[in-house]
């Protein structure tokens, strides 16, 4: 069984940060940017664990994507709680109505 060439992960990659952006600068939805922001930051996992099996003698690669999941998980619940709270006070997720808060 042959192992998958380092480009096609890094390929992968590309298309799933694109997508990511593209759902982050397009959408309005609240929920959606914020999936669109975890799909990027898994693209960029992704790319870091490529490269670390490029480089298979160190694990500088494994602990970096574990400290990016970390810190993607902090965002996602925090901000989901801000969309919680924002859905509460207006009723409504879409991002054209957040600057009616400062009112």
């Amino acid at each position: 069984m042959s192992a998958v060439p380092i480009p096609y992960f890094l390929m992968l990659a590309a298309a799933l940060f694109a997508t990511g952006a593209v759902g982050f600068l397009l959408r309005r939805n609240l929920l959606v940017i914020l999936m669109s922001i975890e799909l990027m930051l898994n693209s960029v996992n992704l790319t870091l664990v490529a490269f670390n099996r490029m480089h298979g003698g160190d694990q500088n690669g494994q602990i970096l994507a574990f400290f990016v999941i970390a810190i993607a998980a902090a965002e996602a619940a925090v901000g989901l709680a801000i969309v919680l709270a924002f859905f509460r006070l207006r009723g409504s997720v879409r991002s054209d109505e957040a600057n009616t808060l400062r009112n």
